[in-house]
């Protein structure tokens, strides 16, 4: 039953770009034989196949296979939490939702969507924390070397500055998340701000 309705939709997005099956191999770097396989039930587009043929058609992967899409929210919440991994790590917060992303990439609904929202907020998070701790370390480094002596005056308000710039980061980065775990319960749109687009849409 599945593969018959994933057929119809493949067949019924092929005709409405105007392709015969032989035009949408070609489009797409899949074999004739395989597109009548998917096209007949007998198969279904998985992995490249199916990005291959996502962009053929100019569509998401998800409106090729939307009725096989799972619906877990669970996971969708894991994702979002497993970025407190930044934490113990700036870059984990990165890195754990990246890897969660690619082993369920195209399998769950929204999953793509938040990941990239997701991936595009902690890299930007990552790259103000590091460029804000540099910039704080490199004032004081010019304070003491134009004053010419290292004393407690100099040094004692950048290590403050540094506690709250570290602490409003984390605490914000927090904030972020947590709120969004309960969007993402309630079924409502994840909001991660600021964020520049790293990972496009």
């Amino acid at each position: 039953m599945k593969n018959k309705e994933l057929a119809k939709n493949v067949k019924n997005l092929r005709n409405r770009k105007g392709l015969s099956q032989e035009e949408l191999a070609e489009n797409s770097g899949l074999s004739q034989r395989t597109i009548q396989r998917i096209e007949n039930g007998e198969t279904e587009p998985r992995g490249d196949s199916l990005i291959r043929l996502a962009k053929t058609f100019g569509v998401s992967p998800d409106e090729i296979t939307d009725w096989t899409v799972q619906e877990d929210n669970g996971f969708l919440i894991g994702l979002n939490l497993s970025a407190l991994s930044f934490v113990v790590f700036p870059l984990l917060g990165v890195l754990v939702p990246l890897i969660m992303w690619i082993s369920k990439k195209d399998k769950i609904k929204n999953l793509n969507e938040l990941a990239k929202q997701l991936l595009n907020f902690q890299i930007t998070w990552v790259m103000v924390f590091f460029l804000g701790y540099i910039a704080i370390i490199l004032s004081a480094y010019i304070r003491i070397h134009f004053a010419g002596d290292i004393s407690p005056s100099l040094i004692t308000p950048s290590i403050f500055l540094n506690i709250i710039f570290t602490g409003f980061m984390y605490l914000y980065n927090v904030f972020i998340v947590v709120f969004n775990t309960f969007q993402i319960k309630n079924y409502k749109v994840a909001r991660y701000f600021p964020k520049v687009n790293f990972i496009g849409k």
